[in-house]
């Protein structure tokens, strides 16, 4: 299976490829899945927010003395049904608010970063059920343009070629994607009933030029018409920018306008600023290709690396091999090429344990080093772990891996590969080490087992900043920060950095920066 980054996954370059995948399998990972599962199936559903890493902004009982005893039952009995675990997942990546109920003129919403609130947001779009709600998720197959399986694939997720004349919804679907794929743009607009346009004062020429950037979007064709006139129809925005297109700063600054029409869908590229008249942003949600169908194309994920929910409605007749769901246990200990043999090493406490020698053999290669001879694999990890020398496989995958569960927040994943023999004192390409990321890690869990592995409070990344620093400008919570300090972070950085950060980015709440500076 390829490794994040190494394919493309069409229409997506080898960037985009690999963020998806990278979201599958460690944005939701499948210990927070079962955790909220067991929650929701307990009636818990405040737990199971609290399981999926989704803050609750609101208190039924103040809904029902705002808003009436009927409402606040009619939103208990949504919530019951609410799997945020699924949430989390069909909007990864996605910076997009949604509503995800409406009960007369307040609404149940999601905000960014994920939040669950409660009241009068008419302008938030709202969500279809299949993202939240258990019992609709199986409309996903329906919502993709699947019958009885999904495109591409047969029912048990066994991949499918498609047939060379479209007989079917899904055949159909399998069509356009297969010309959107190939870059036969204006065919596939034209076979899904889709008229695009140019701006009336365009040039011929300047318009085909835009026909390539716009195959480079991953657009749901067969299915977008729909979603526009389940919206209610209108003037709405593709913002085309958001995917960074081209290093070219014009062309990466293109919109689609998409118009209902009596009979169809018309749509425009637009220059940002240029459209006429009201349009509203219309979210990825809606006229995206689904990344899970693409990823499992590309041989990228297996159907049961998918959320349970998703799997299910993609492959209903699919009988899984082993647990379902994202990632799992964490590697074991790497296992390097030394003198012919592999042998097994890991770090505990910063220090490499070498597996397969005596404490003899250790400081007879020491002595080596030392007078500049050459050592042997297993002697060589820690140097080249730190440096810029080549590293085995398996040892540069171990960094990727526990980097991967940092950028996405999972702060238990961290400590399981913790656990498991990763080195606690691996740096990022950046040179951020654990303590620079505290900002997205619970700090009140990790700070405590990173002080005892004896880490510098004052270690500069690339850019030269202290995990302080860092957690500052990064956004950090006042608690995390306060930590830091409590642990012996210095203040008074370059000259009250922390202060000064706090101040630009008008944090109040980190007003005793100025003092602990001082």
């Amino acid at each position: 299976m390829g490794r994040p980054g190494t394919a493309a996954c069409p229409p997506f370059g080898r960037k985009a490829a690999g963020f998806w995948e990278r979201e599958r399998r460690y944005g939701t990972p499948r210990w927070r899945i079962e955790r909220a599962t067991e929650r929701r199936l307990a009636g818990d559903w405040l737990g199971a927010c609290r399981a999926a890493g989704v803050d609750v902004g609101f208190d039924l009982a103040e809904v029902a003395s705002e808003h009436g005893a009927r409402v606040a039952e009619r939103l208990e009995r949504d919530l019951l049904h609410l799997a945020p675990d699924l949430l989390r997942w069909h909007l990864s990546g996605d910076a997009d608010a949604y509503a995800l109920a409406a009960y007369g003129k307040s609404r149940l919403f999601l905000s960014w970063p994920e939040g669950l609130g409660f009241g009068a947001k008419p302008d938030v779009l709202l969500a279809p059920g299949h993202v939240w709600d258990v019992r609709r998720s199986g409309e996903l197959l329906a919502r993709l343009g699947g019958r009885g399986r999904a495109p591409f694939f047969e029912a048990d997720g066994t991949p499918r070629e498609p047939p060379e004349v479209p007989d079917g919804p899904v055949e159909r679907a399998e069509r356009l994607t297969a010309l959107f794929e190939r870059g036969a743009v204006q065919e596939a607009f034209a076979e899904a009933g889709i008229e695009l346009l140019a701006p009336g004062n365009a040039r011929a020429l300047e318009f085909l030029g835009r026909v390539p950037l716009v195959g480079r979007v991953p657009l749901d064709l067969h299915r977008i018409e729909k979603e526009v006139r389940l919206l209610g129809g209108g003037r709405f925005l593709v913002q085309m920018w958001r995917f960074s297109l081209t290093p070219n700063t014009w062309d990466a600054q293109t919109d689609l306008l998409l118009e209902t029409m009596d009979d169809r869908l018309r749509v425009t590229w637009m220059r940002p600023g240029d459209v006429d008249g009201p349009a509203d942003p219309l979210p990825e949600l809606f006229w995206r290709r689904s990344p899970d169908l693409d990823l499992v194309r590309a041989g990228r994920l297996t159907p049961d690396e998918l959320h349970p929910l998703v799997r299910e409605a993609l492959f209903p007749e699919r009988v899984p091999d082993g647990p379902v769901g994202p990632g799992g246990a964490p590697p074991e200990v790497a296992r390097v090429r030394c003198r012919g043999e592999w042998h097994e090493v890991s770090f505990r406490r910063g220090e490499l344990r070498v597996h397969a020698h005596t404490d003899e053999e250790r400081r007879r290669e020491g002595t080596l080093r030392a007078l500049g001879g050459t050592v042997p694999g297993c002697f060589t990890v820690r140097e080249r772990w730190d440096g810029d020398g080549f590293l085995p496989r398996a040892l540069r995958e171990q960094r990727r891996e526990l980097f991967h569960r940092v950028e996405c927040g999972d702060t238990e994943g961290v400590l399981r590969c913790l656990e498991s023999g990763f080195d606690a004192h691996a740096r990022d390409g950046d040179g951020r080490s654990l303590l620079h990321w505290l900002h997205v890690l619970d700090h009140e869990v990790l700070l405590p087992r990173l002080l005892d592995e004896g880490f510098d409070l004052e270690a500069r990344d690339v850019w030269g900043r202290s995990p302080l620093v860092a957690a500052v400008a990064n956004g950090a919570s006042a608690a995390a920060v306060r930590a830091l300090i409590g642990a012996g972070a210095c203040a008074d950085v370059s000259g009250g950095l922390p202060a000064e950060i706090a101040r630009i980015w008008n944090r109040k709440d980190l007003a005793f920066l100025q003092d602990a500076g001082e």
